[in-house]
């Protein structure tokens, strides 16, 4: 049987390397045997209410001004919040169990419950308190220091700005939550009995 590519004449498969690659990356990724579903959701989640925040500063960093170093460090601010964000992943997949082969020293072994759950749980804990922070500080047109907030602020220029920076900040106000959720799950998962 071949696949029909837009114009109706036959499409190449895709290349075999790729089916490798995704069923690779599925296993790796797939929750361990015992993980609820709730926490499933809750891991999944936390990398995609990171990611429109990220996808809102890109622009704004490029459009906005801003020098070389100003756009550098907001791209590898967007990618490293987002590799953090993957990391609760970690709390209901095979690779927060045992270390992966590609750590050194480490491939293999267990990982100690509590090396996971202590930074995953101040992490949560953090996280919530910075962003419910910064929101109230927003909310009041201040900024964390307690300064107005400046004229070029999105909340400052108007209604679509102030929508559209909200839409994309917000879901951050549910990152400590979702990664508290996931790393409860783990701890009752992964505790001695």
């Amino acid at each position: 049987m071949t696949m029909m590519d837009r114009s109706g004449g036959a499409a190449a498969p895709p290349p075999a390397h790729t089916g490798r690659l995704r069923a690779a990356w599925r296993t790796a990724h797939a929750p361990v045997a015992g993980v609820p579903r709730w926490a499933t959701v809750a891991a999944y989640a936390v990398p995609l209410v990171v990611l429109p925040s990220g996808l809102w500063r890109l622009p704004a960093a490029f459009l906005h001004g801003g020098g070389l170093g100003t756009k550098v460090y907001v791209v590898c601010l967007s990618i490293v919040a987002e590799l953090v964000a993957f990391t609760a992943v970690g709390l209901i997949a095979s690779w927060g169990e045992r270390f992966p082969r590609w750590i050194p020293r480490l491939r293999g072994r267990t990982v100690p419950p509590l090396a996971a759950v202590i930074p995953a749980t101040v992490a949560a804990v953090v996280l919530t308190v910075l962003w419910t922070t910064a929101f109230v500080t927003i909310l009041r047109g201040v900024t964390l220091h307690g300064a107005p907030a400046p004229s070029n602020f999105p909340t400052r220029q108007g209604a679509w700005s102030a929508t559209v920076f909200a839409l994309c900040y917000l879901p951050l106000l549910l990152w400590g939550p979702l990664l508290a959720a996931a790393t409860y799950a783990y701890h009752r998962r992964r505790r001695p009995h």
